[in-house]
């Protein structure tokens, strides 16, 4: 029996003439993994949003056919009532925090739910555990990385010991070591628990070790539903980079420009006093890509940040050559704009004809006039990156920018980057497949702070 189920499930966004979903009908069974693929803007987020009821209750929209969990159909019950039945880790974790203490954000749903209070402190602790996050309890969500705060996020849903476990690019901010753990952690669940987990995602190698059964979305429409034996013969004849382990690199250049930016011996705390870099030097080259990767909290980010002069290090010394750009990790949180366009024009000085020839290189052609936010999460990535290519910097640092981007998708971006011999990029991120590609380096930032190239 279904534990949850979608008939002719229909829904398009205020404003959107395109529906994001088009006659969807899935069922869900207790116990199963279900993992959920599509490109960039195919409709997979809006799936988990229907069946953790935001679709339409948050969202407005247009909404027709059936969604039912646990018996009651989402439109007759709001997403308060569905509330420890299913939970969703969100595609992008920052927007989903309330309280400023970990240990007090993984309590929030368990207080909401009416856990007796006695059980909530042990319940959230066990949570914190089984995501590897124990140790951050007493730390503030401000001062987490993204890998970090991901993780704290997810232990916040699996407090709820939900029945469908709704998990929107988990592994999107998270290292490789942290992914391996989080897939299993899931067919743990639905195997003890009979939790039902829906997993969407970008990077898919992982999960098809330990999933049941694949979706794939086009334009909205279910285009492939079948267990994971049929699924990877599909995808071979129709989508071959989604079981792709690897073949994409390129022949990577010879690399002899000028340094464009130089971090000597740096080091750096934040208000928390926990020194999060140490004597870290590196090199950035004109005509160079270099991939850093690294554990989660490692300091990657903030490096980056030092790189492009958004931070000023506590010792050592930074030389700087030319104009920086800074792609965040978290982009969706800086829009300053209501169309598109006018985002991208933001950093030319309103030049449109530039900021048009930007969104052009990164396939948002068409998207101009949409309002930023009514984009998906890897759309709305690409329509960062084109915000910081648009000026032409001389440095280009990246912050995951493969975060909630498919697989095709990325190979353009690869292509993309290294098209240009002129500046130096520094790209930070945990896609190890993604790094491999696109950089004629990968550094490494160990747990002990050393840089090391790989």
């Amino acid at each position: 029996m279904a534990l949850a189920r979608t008939e002719g499930l229909s829904y398009a966004y205020p404003g959107s003439a395109v529906p994001a979903l088009r006659d969807v009908s899935v069922d869900l069974a207790p116990g199963q993994v279900t993992l959920v693929l599509g490109r960039s803007g195919s409709g997979k987020s809006t799936l988990l949003r229907a069946f953790a009821g935001l679709v339409p209750h948050f969202h407005g929209g247009r909404f027709s056919g059936r969604v039912e969990v646990a018996g009651l159909d989402t439109r007759r019950h709001h997403p308060a009532r569905l509330a420890g039945t299913v939970a969703t880790l969100f595609q992008d974790p920052e927007d989903q925090v309330v309280f400023t203490r970990v240990l007090n954000e993984v309590a929030f749903g368990l207080e909401n739910v009416g856990t007796p209070p006695r059980q909530i402190e042990g319940r959230a602790l066990e949570a914190l555990r089984s995501v590897g996050a124990e140790h951050l309890a007493g730390r503030l969500v401000t001062e987490l990385s993204g890998g970090e705060l991901q993780r704290v996020c997810l232990a916040a849903t699996l407090a709820l010991e939900p029945q469908l476990l709704l998990l929107d690019e988990p592994t999107s901010q998270l290292d490789p070591e942290a992914a391996k753990a989080l897939i299993e952690l899931a067919l743990q669940l639905a195997r003890d628990r009979g939790t039902s987990v829906v997993l969407s995602e970008q990077r898919p190698v992982l999960p098809f070790e330990i999933c049941d059964r694949v979706l794939f979305l086009e334009d909205g429409r279910l285009a492939f539903d079948g267990l994971v034996g049929r699924a990877r013969t599909w995808l071979e004849q129709h989508h071959p980079l989604f079981v792709s382990d690897g073949g994409w690199a390129g022949v990577h250049r010879p690399t002899h420009g000028q340094v464009t930016c130089r971090l000597d011996g740096v080091s750096f705390a934040y208000e928390d006093n926990l020194l999060v870099l140490d004597s870290a030097s590196i090199e950035l080259r004109r005509g160079e890509i270099v991939a850093l990767v690294g554990p989660n909290g490692s300091g990657k980010t903030t490096l980056a940040k030092l790189a492009a002069g958004l931070l000023e290090p506590l010792s050592g010394r930074v030389e700087r050559r030319g104009r920086p750009t800074y792609l965040s990790q978290d982009p969706g949180r800086y829009v300053l704009r209501e169309r598109a366009l006018d985002e991208v024009a933001v950093g030319v000085d309103g030049d449109l004809a530039a900021a048009s020839r930007a969104l052009a290189a990164v396939g948002l052609i068409g998207c101009e006039d949409r309002h930023p936010r009514d984009l998906s999460s890897g759309e709305r990535e690409r329509l960062a990156l084109a915000a910081v290519l648009a000026p032409d910097p001389d440095l280009l640092v990246l912050d995951e920018p493969t975060r909630g981007v498919d697989p095709e998708r990325k190979l353009e971006l690869a292509a993309l980057l290294r098209a240009n011999t002129t500046r130096a990029t520094l790209v930070v991120t945990h896609d190890v497949l993604f790094a491999k590609t696109v950089a004629d380096r990968i550094v490494s930032l160990a747990p002990d702070r050393e840089l090391a190239n790989v």
